[in-house]
């Protein structure tokens, strides 16, 4: 056939269609998102920053573009909190995909905080010894170059440091800044990949001990890629269940009220094998994020291998926005299923709490004690999950916010104890620290109290307000088991204060540190917020209780 003719076929069936209906402009809530909008607009700078800046400025612009844009999109997140976008004008933002509610705003708020904490201890350049006349900071001097290659070697001693370490930070608080207030499954899907992608990263860009880091950094990759496709298999099944991806949508269909249903979609909606099969997968994903037993085996090898300011920005954010996201989907799209759901709940909880804190009292590495002891954390904020009331998403948001202050600062003075071969994590090296360096020990102790929820610390508030959620919540036998796993992980907190403080110091020691003021204020911020949510926590368990509600 002549290319006239087909050219000609072409242009009949155009005519004989349907005339093509305008397409919609989407419609995009700008201020509303701006919190998100901020972080990223400052990234995509910082990747042109490596581009055109002269490496002698990069690093100060890096830092100044960080912290002012972190502190911005938290100025963004309480203007929307005062403008009532938490309360009375919750509601949908970005054509479905972006909820703007309570817990949204309370936890980007929380992510963006400690965003700032982890920028200072990203930027601190002066626990190491100078080398060849330049400071030196965490992060490789060439992360693209083989450890011990002579490439390494040359890049250390021209005085290289990797600035993109903060554009990538940023790409990941966007992500977890998205992850919580996602509103349909593809959304909460690329959020996922776009803050954990730069997290697989960070991991790999120590400077001391680059082979373990790299090991970290590929362990974290490959069993988070596995958790990724789980999660997008349970997408799609859901989508099948469902027809939509939207939030409201599956609910609808779960709970029967679903009112048009798309023909095309009629033959598998309502199927629930579907629906166990998916849900179960999607909540995979998220209980491997935090750090739930039995999907935490990457938790003590990936927080030993990390760099330690990435480990401890990980530890916190991280949690924030898994568990954010983790109660958006059983709240609002899986209320119905609450009898299929809880049960498994309740067991993940129980091996979780447990689990954590069994196996952190064999650990001789501070770094892999304080991973066993985020598991078990894990384990009692599920247990605030399970309360499924009002009560239960305010002690968890509580929990989340106090908890993310008290880890930031912990991984922090982890930074200061060392020796010649970089940090001294090992626990023997911390004997007799409190002789020797009576602030930073005394420091050290307030967060293991704080860890160990003993009361006055804001550990204490928190783990008392998610207990009373779960007893409240008729999980009483589950506030047993919490508490008898407090006991157990108190042993071990209190065995390292004791550690500290009772013990004759080693002549051959480790020193402790003097970092800047920027590591300085992470640490007296840590210490402040443990205090302060310890002594009168009732302002901010208010605070929790009024942004405990989801826009439905």
């Amino acid at each position: 056939m002549s290319a006239s003719a087909v050219h000609s076929l072409w242009t009949t069936a155009a005519t004989a269609a349907e005339p093509i209906s305008k397409i919609d402009a989407p419609k995009i809530e700008y201020g509303q998102l701006s919190p998100t909008l901020i972080v990223i607009g400052a990234a995509i700078v910082g990747v042109l920053v490596e581009a055109f800046v002269p490496r002698k400025s990069r690093y100060y612009t890096q830092v100044f573009i960080a912290v002012v844009a972190l502190a911005a999109a938290f100025a963004a997140v309480v203007a929307l909190a005062a403008g009532g976008y938490g309360t009375t004008k919750a509601h949908i933002a970005a054509m479905g995909a972006i909820a703007v509610d309570g817990p949204s705003l309370f936890l980007q708020g929380t992510i963006l905080l400690a965003g700032i904490l982890g920028v200072f201890t990203f930027a601190e350049r002066r626990l190491d010894p100078e080398a060849h006349g330049n400071r030196v900071d965490s992060f490789a001097a060439q992360a693209a170059s083989v450890p011990g290659s002579d490439s390494e070697k040359a890049a250390v001693k021209a005085g290289f440091t990797t600035t993109e370490v903060f554009p990538l930070l940023l790409f990941a608080i966007s992500g977890m800044l998205v992850f919580p207030s996602a509103n349909d499954l593809l959304t909460l899907f690329i959020a996922l990949e776009v803050f954990s992608l730069p997290l697989y990263l960070l991991c790999a860009v120590a400077r001391r001990k680059r082979l373990m880091s790299q090991e970290a950094a590929v362990k974290y990759f490959l069993l988070g890629a596995f958790a990724s496709a789980f999660t997008l298999f349970g997408i799609a099944l859901l989508y099948g269940y469902a027809g939509s991806v939207s939030y409201a949508t599956i609910a609808h269909v779960v709970d029967g009220t679903v009112t048009n249903v798309d023909p095309a979609l009629a033959g598998t909606m309502g199927n629930d094998a579907l629906l166990l099969i998916g849900t179960a997968l999607v909540v995979m994903g998220l209980l491997f994020k935090v750090g739930a037993v039995p999907f935490h085996m990457w938790t003590p090898d990936v927080y030993q291998g990390a760099p330690t300011p990435v480990t401890g920005f990980m530890a916190a954010a991280t949690k924030v926005a898994a568990f954010g996201a983790l109660l958006r989907l059983l709240y609002v799209v899986l209320p119905g299923l609450r009898w299929d759901w809880r049960p498994v709940m309740w067991a993940v909880a129980v091996v979780t709490m447990l689990g954590g804190a069994i196996v952190a009292i064999t650990q001789t590495d501070i770094k892999r004690l304080l991973a066993y002891s985020s598991i078990a954390h894990a384990g009692f904020i599920l247990a605030g999950v399970i309360a499924t009331s009002p009560d239960g998403v305010s002690s968890v948001l509580f929990y989340l916010g106090a908890y993310s202050f008290v880890t930031i600062g912990a991984f922090a003075v982890v930074t200061l104890v060392r020796d010649a071969g970089g940090e001294a994590t090992h626990l023997s090296k911390w004997a007799g620290l409190g002789r020797r360096s009576p602030l930073v020990a005394a420091v050290f102790a307030i967060f293991l109290l704080a860890f160990a929820g003993i009361p006055l610390t804001s550990g204490f508030s928190g783990k008392f307000a998610v207990f009373k959620a779960a007893a409240e919540g008729g999980a009483g036998a589950l506030v047993v088991v919490g508490v008898i796993s407090s006991a157990i992980a108190a042993f071990f907190y209190i065995r390292v204060i004791v550690l500290m403080f009772f013990s004759e110091p080693k002549p051959e020691g480790p020193t402790v540190a003097v970092p800047s003021p920027l590591t300085m204020t992470a640490i007296a911020v840590g210490v402040a917020v443990t205090l302060v949510l310890g002594v009168a926590p009732q302002y901010f368990l208010d605070l929790a209780g009024q942004a405990g509600v989801f826009v439905r």
